[in-house]
């Protein structure tokens, strides 16, 4: 599989790609966390425009997509709870959808991430089983509740890739390498 930035031109796949999945979280118990047409198309214009969304290719077809995100999250700013494991400067990985014809979607997105961060968060919907449990078997801690823009209920995780009180701080000078890397190669 490959990642890639999404372009304008993916955008018809990727809101395929999305109501797949809202069909799918409906059928698996989880019918509120992206009601509404939820991602918004704004927002995912927005993470285009913004180099923030990717796809995941596999035999040429757009089978996965999700938006990494750096710089401060308002909606990680409260946690309840709990607490965040560190400070650290982190990507937030959010939006996450597949289209169902491909196998290891997260554990692909998770691979590239790591490439970007020294920390990584993220959350889903407390009816979300599926992704909890994907998150915690991928070495992610569950740290507290947050809130949506909406003042909808978030689990939240983070995963540190170093140790806080190391003097690397943030992978962010490496990032344009290595995303040009993904974009050639990123096996699973």
């Amino acid at each position: 599989m490959l990642i890639r930035h999404s372009t304008p031109a993916d955008l018809p796949a990727i809101h395929e790609i999305y109501a797949y999945a809202r069909g799918f979280m409906k059928a698996t118990g989880n019918p509120n966390q992206w009601k509404d047409n939820r991602p918004l198309t704004d927002a995912i214009i927005y993470d285009v425009k913004h180099h923030q969304s990717y796809v995941i290719i596999d035999n040429e077809q757009i089978v996965g997509v999700f938006s990494l995100i750096f710089g401060a999250d308002p909606t990680y700013d409260f946690i309840e709870n709990g607490s965040w494991k560190s400070d650290l400067e982190y990507g937030a990985i959010h939006k996450i959808a597949s289209s169902g014809k491909a196998h290891g979607i997260f554990k692909t997105i998770l691979d590239f991430c790591q490439t970007q961060a020294v920390s990584l968060r993220i959350d889903t919907h407390p009816d979300n089983h599926i992704m909890q449990k994907l998150i915690l078997q991928n070495g992610f801690s569950y740290c507290g509740h947050i809130y949506t823009d909406d003042g909808t209920l978030r689990l939240a995780y983070q995963k540190d890739l170093i140790k806080p009180n190391s003097h690397s701080r943030s992978r962010r000078p490496l990032l344009k390498q290595a995303s040009a890397s993904f974009q050639d190669v990123s096996s699973c």
